[in-house]
């Protein structure tokens, strides 16, 4: 049975929706990986642990 205008409309805004619902998803996950690799990388600077400086 062929799909009316209407119900293709209503299934491409579906997918849209679906789509940016899983880019935003994306997007926040990858703020959370940033800021837990700088709060990390902020700990290890600050407490001296991490890589050997030459200043050492």
């Amino acid at each position: 049975m062929a799909m009316t205008k209407e119900e293709r409309l209503a299934r491409d805004r579906a997918e849209i929706a679906a789509r940016v619902a899983s880019f935003r998803e994306t997007q926040q996950k990858f703020e959370r990986e940033r800021e837990e690799y700088y709060e990390t990388t902020l700990a290890n600077a600050l407490n001296g642990s991490g890589r050997l400086s030459f200043w050492r």
